[in-house]
């Protein structure tokens, strides 16, 4: 894998090939996880090299991801990372999930953001989804404004189609754009990954180990609680599931030949994919990003990507579901 940084867009802010994905240390979506664990996780990214932290005002009912950067931090070392932060998504009583894209709401998101993270501004703000009772080019305006008072270094947009990103992009200066993005779910290659190449914004992609379906430690006969938010999703269930696992099993060949791992290998082949800036991996603990970390050093040849895209059409289309 490359392992040189890499410009978001035309803004002056550098990130490597490797992020680390925050919203697992919310908790919202796995069980057991502490703040102390947390915390450990975010230092154990930066000793490694990760420092481009994923998080999001809503990746938490009380902020908790934001709060455990913010713990792992020393003054000395916030300039040691990129924090990218996301606003227009929040909680209301009773877990629900809300998107509220008006100026007035991201601005006051932004602010309590800046204040859980102890921080003056971020390094990068996304949209974190767009609000279909507001026209996406308020929202944009409202963090194009956040920019220019220097509480972002630079603006993104999440979970959007080709043409909201077309309007937002007309609206405030874009520098990246997150989509969820993995060997088997490439349905941004038909628009979004296009368009952002050809007008030099950065692709930043989520879900590359398929919500851990991908990192090869699954059972045929796991079953996932209800507590589990992979229960509610089709790529984990019945016939899918199998053949998704199907899949990861003739990776292992290619992986065992490049003495790496199958989501090394993984992990390599969408990080240098044309137009994909930086991939963001989840994780839990320290060994979790230590094992990450390791994908750095896996370098594939053309054997290997001529396996991997074999396996890929024996697979065939895979079945998803759009996150927020």
């Amino acid at each position: 894998m490359n392992r040189s940084l890499k410009v978001l867009g035309a803004s002056t802010v550098s990130v490597g090939p490797l992020g680390l994905g925050c919203w697992p240390l919310a908790g919202m979506t796995r069980t057991g996880i502490t703040t102390t664990m947390a915390e450990a996780t975010v230092a154990a990214a930066i000793d490694a090299g990760i420092t481009h932290l994923d998080t999001a005002y809503c990746y938490g009912a009380n902020g908790e991801s934001e709060r455990a950067i913010a713990a792992a931090l020393s003054p000395a070392r916030r300039k040691e990372v990129v924090i990218a932060g996301k606003c227009g998504v929040h909680w209301e009583p009773g877990r629900t999930q809300v998107v509220d894209g008006r100026p007035q709401r991201l601005r006051i998101e932004v602010e309590e953001s800046l204040s859980r993270l102890g921080t003056d501004h971020l390094d990068l703000l996304y949209l974190h989804a767009p609000d279909p009772a507001v026209p996406i080019e308020e929202s944009a305006g409202a963090l194009e404004r956040l920019w220019a008072e220097g509480k972002a270094t630079a603006i993104g947009v999440s979970n959007v189609d080709v043409g909201q990103l077309a309007r937002f992009a007309a609206a405030c200066p874009l520098a990246a754009c997150q989509m969820h993005y993995n060997i088997l779910q490439r349905e941004i290659e038909a628009d979004i990954l296009p368009w952002c190449r050809a007008h030099g914004v950065s692709l930043v992609a989520y879900w590359p180990l398929m919500k851990g379906l991908l990192a090869d430690r699954m059972d045929r006969a796991q079953v996932f609680p209800t507590t589990d938010s992979r229960h509610k999703y089709p790529m984990f269930q019945g016939e899918e599931f199998q053949r998704n696992l199907d899949f990861v099993d003739a990776l292992r060949p290619v992986a065992r030949r490049l003495e790496c791992r199958v989501p090394d290998v993984v992990l390599a082949w969408t990080a240098e994919q044309s137009g994909i800036t930086s991939v963001l991996v989840g994780a839990t603990s320290p060994d979790q990003v230590h094992d990450n970390a390791r994908s750095l050093y896996c370098d594939l040849d053309d054997a290997a990507r001529s396996t991997i895209d074999a396996a890929v059409k024996a697979r065939g289309k895979v079945a998803c579901r759009r996150p927020v």
